[in-house]
């Protein structure tokens, strides 16, 4: 009886304490302190999470979260699977909770059943937890409290807990300085400072390699990445984001937008949270209106729209206390498990539908395929529910800066809504990649691919691009000087690389991978220079831009001379160019005629790719 009121006493001064004491970022944010009151404080029990025994105060470390992950597969063991798919850079397990209602674990029989499976990742960005907190939360109501039984109905749960496994626990309270608590948390990339949201198409970390094979293990029905974002200061705290643009399955899209947005948003709107759409403004301040965009590749929810999946990101609102971003996650993923399981047959329907309508695509290869997109222009007005703001001139930076007051504010602003495609490719029957570009299949292997190896040595003439040597970004950008054209490199159409016919040599062992496939999509934006996180675009290819070989100066002086004397068309070109060019001299002079004689290297610029129309002749195994 004695120690149980010390305990009481000890308990009651903690969770006083966790509801007045200030974050230790509060005042950087200009925020007032708000951690949880003690009246939101829950009631606690052995099953509440760390995070509710300190009243939203802490989240847990790595091996607190697979301690209590342990926990609930120990208690649910029909319900509950705890299970590894990799390590991370530094040697910790990648690990997740499969949770379904009658210990149906494997991904073949639930798809056979046409149950949705639903993953939810966290901390991809291992200083943004929220994610983390909630789905534990709610993994403990479904199968132990089974408040929220109901969420696996139909649905079954692959949730990961922490993605960025090494991130996480370079533990601190500085980590985040734009963020609300809670008093420490972990950090944004990896231990090799990769930004895991960021390396999806060109697959640099074992994280990201992990992930791809466990991806295409289950094959989601439904797939959610929980952040926190940074930006402008609002009155939600959530904002999300749907990808579905041109090249998503048009029922899909219409599913999405139509029936689970609108039901998503009242249901959250009817819990006592506020969700927004993501917000971008298109200047520095909310009257500017709101953006829209493609999500390329790079990012989850846009790796995942090309495997024909809804993707759902969702940013709780940085500013807001960690108690109001944990319970507004938990119940923005309950009411997602909720519409889920109302449209489970229709869901697994459609997406079935969009992967056999890719392959019917790959099978005829006649359509054209939108990579690259950019905003129509158009606008609808949006009721946007913000904070009063004042502009002044910074006398640090010179720049405006706006300041944000907490006095709300209803008013309309423009949201852009429509997006065009501004660069395409028709689809061709199969890619072939030569067997010594290694990196290259390599990350087509990573990606899950249905790949084939040629036999024996083929030599055919094949469609391949030349593209204009790009400028390479000075600094790096996730490990890699990205490749890029400026606009005078382009054509009318904005293209930099053209399309030839080429003939080219392949040796045994190289790689086809033919587009009457479910991936086709993601094979696409990889290996066409024109997309946005192109093996081009990351430099896989660097080496087809360099120029291995040169002319002595004092032998390209007579090379062009003779050249000009042979030909009086070639030295009117010249002199134009040297009229008209003011850059254009020393030593390049010379090699401008090097580039026209027949020692040039011909395959410089040719990205060593072919495009296929048609596999007959092609020494393919099965």
């Amino acid at each position: 009886m004695k120690n149980t009121l010390v305990l009481c006493l000890l308990l009651s001064f903690l969770v006083t304490g966790a509801a007045t004491q200030q974050l230790p970022n509060a005042d950087l944010l200009n925020q007032p302190p708000r951690p949880a009151t003690a009246a939101e404080c829950p009631k606690l029990d052995d099953w509440s999470t760390h995070t509710e025994k300190s009243c939203y105060r802490t989240t847990p470390r790595y091996e607190e979260t697979l301690a209590y992950s342990r926990r609930l597969a120990q208690a649910a063991p029909k319900q509950v699977k705890l299970e590894t798919f990799g390590k991370t850079s530094q040697g910790r397990d990648l690990f997740a909770l499969i949770v379904s209602r009658d210990g149906v674990f494997e991904p073949e029989a639930l798809r056979k059943a046409n149950r949705p499976i639903v993953y939810i990742q966290n901390s991809i960005h291992a200083g943004e937890m929220d994610g983390k907190d909630a789905s534990l939360a709610l993994i403990r109501d479904i199968v132990v409290r089974k408040t929220l039984a109901a969420l696996i109905d139909r649905a079954v749960l692959v949730v990961v807990p922490i993605y960025n496994a090494d991130g996480h626990e370079r533990f601190g309270p500085y980590n985040r300085i734009n963020q609300n608590g809670p008093q420490e948390m972990g950090w944004r990339t990896t231990a090799r400072q990769l930004n895991l949201n960021r390396d999806y198409m060109k697959a640099d970390a074992p994280e990201t390699r992990a992930f791809l094979k466990y991806w295409n293990r289950w094959l989601p029905d439904f797939f959610v990445d929980d952040h926190v974002t940074d930006g402008a200061d609002y009155q939600y705290d959530i904002t999300y984001f749907l990808d579905t643009d041109q090249s998503s399955h048009p029922p899909l899209g219409s599913w999405i937008q139509t029936t689970f947005r609108p039901e998503m948003e009242r249901r959250i709107n009817a819990s006592g949270h506020l969700i927004g759409p993501y917000i971008d403004f298109l200047g520095r301040t909310p009257d500017t209106g709101i953006s829209t965009y493609q999500s390329p590749p790079r990012f989850a929810t846009g790796y995942v729209n090309l495997q024909n999946r809804p993707s759902m990101l969702i940013e709780m609102h940085m500013l807001k206390d960690y108690h109001t971003r944990v319970t507004g996650n938990y119940e923005t993923l309950r009411v997602v498990l909720e519409l889920i399981n109302r449209d489970a047959d229709q869901l697994v329907r459609i997406v079935r539908e969009a992967d056999q309508a890719t392959i019917a695509a790959g099978r005829e290869h006649r359509a054209e395929f939108p990579l690259v997109l950019e905003p129509t222009g158009e606008t609808k007005p949006f009721q946007y529910k913000g904070y009063k703001w004042t502009v002044e001139k910074s006398e640090i930076t010179g720049n405006e800066w706006v300041q944000y007051s907490q006095d709300p504010i209803d008013i309309v602003i423009p949201q852009q809504v429509g997006l065009r495609v501004v660069r395409s490719a028709t689809i061709p029957a199969a890619y072939i990649v030569p067997a010594e570009w290694t990196p290259v299949i390599d990350t087509l292997v990573a990606h899950g691919l249905e790949l084939r190896r040629t036999t024996a040595a083929w030599t055919g003439e094949v469609e391949a691009y030349r593209c204009e040597t790009p400028q390479w970004q000075p600094q790096p950008f996730e490990a890699h000087h990205l490749a890029s054209w400026p606009k005078q490199q382009r054509d009318a159409q904005g293209n930099a690389c053209r399309l030839v016919r080429e003939k080219m040599n392949f040796p045994a062992g190289s790689v086809v991978v033919p587009m009457a496939q479910r991936a086709a999509k993601v094979a696409m934006h990889f290996l066409e220079p024109a997309g946005p996180d192109s093996a081009v675009v990351w430099g896989f290819f660097d080496g087809a831009f360099e120029q291995k070989e040169y002319g002595e100066a004092y032998v390209l002086e007579k090379l062009a001379r003779d050249m000009m004397a042979k030909d009086p068309k070639l030295k009117q070109e010249y002199d134009q160019k040297v009229a008209s060019d003011p850059s254009f001299t020393g030593y390049e002079r010379l090699n401008w005629f090097y580039q026209r004689s027949p020692w040039w290297d011909d395959r410089i610029g040719l990205v060593p790719v072919g495009r296929l129309q048609t596999l007959d002749g092609v020494p393919v195994g099965k």
